[in-house]
């Protein structure tokens, strides 16, 4: 299995993960209201599993989401699943933000898993925030490839293709470019600080990932490409001594591989 989990996850309704939250959270209020909001998250946690468990809830802590792919293995915790079918992530932080979110959507995709909940113990009140992921894993492998405009090496764009038939789109970013840059030879062949010029004058170094000793690549995850952003990349590939810029979109529906001269 390219992603493994000991926990085989249903698909709830959302009202049903309502029902279930609706309850659990009573016993977030009640892990807040004793403890206060200055603990470390760890003592939460604790607590908070402790509740649940004296509730009647099935438990496990620290759950393994293992990814991999040929020889690429990264593994990732999930904080709190309850009764099998709800994930829960605890934070203690001043504010809940987009990559938090982002954390717990992406263990939502990788499980296969509809809804979860973020919860920050941090301020005043309890803050948290709905999760969902209504994209399953069939429908993330479902992308058509558009490579028209694709000058890179085959095997390349072969490569990303399946791993991500494997895995899906919709991931993280940063996971993508970890497997790639391992399958391509591991950070000392791909990570390369590049010098920028502009009309001769040095500008010091820029930090690049080499699909070819002078071709570039990068990955975004737009909805839909956009001609600024391109000329975002046309612009840094002027400045470097790069040939050659292969940006490859890695979208919901759509993979786009593109290569800028």
């Amino acid at each position: 299995m390219p992603i493994s989990c000991p926990i085989n996850f249903p698909r709830l309704s959302t009202e049903e993960f309502g029902a279930l939250d609706y309850e659990i959270m009573k016993l977030a209020f009640a892990c807040h209201g004793d403890l206060g909001r200055l603990g470390d998250e760890g003592i939460y946690q604790a607590d908070f599993a402790a509740r649940l468990s004296a509730a009647g809830y099935e438990l496990h802590r620290e759950v393994p989401i293992t990814v991999s792919f040929r020889s690429f293995v990264k593994t990732y915790s999930m904080d709190v699943v309850v009764n099998g079918e709800a994930v829960y992530e605890l934070k203690t932080v001043t504010r809940l933000t987009p990559e938090h979110e982002a954390q717990v959507l992406n263990y939502l995709l990788m499980v296969n898993c509809a809804h979860g909940k973020l919860i920050n113990f941090r301020p005043a009140s309890v803050d948290s925030r709905f999760i969902n992921a209504p994209m399953t894993v069939e429908q993330r492998r479902a992308f058509t490839v558009n490579d028209r405009r694709w000058r890179g090496d085959p095997a390349s764009r072969d490569l990303l293709v399946e791993l991500l038939r494997d895995w899906g789109t919709c991931l993280e970013l940063p996971l993508y470019y970890q497997a790639f840059i391992h399958l391509l030879g591991g950070d000392a062949i791909v990570t390369h600080q590049l010098p920028m010029q502009r009309a001769g004058i040095s500008l010091g170094h820029q930090r690049f990932h080499l699909l070819e000793p002078s071709a570039a690549f990068r990955f975004t995850a737009f909805g839909e490409l956009t001609v600024g952003y391109e000329k975002q990349l046309q612009n840094l590939l002027r400045l470097s001594p790069l040939k050659a810029m292969h940006w490859i979109n890695i979208g919901h529906e759509e993979v786009t591989f593109t290569t800028l001269v």
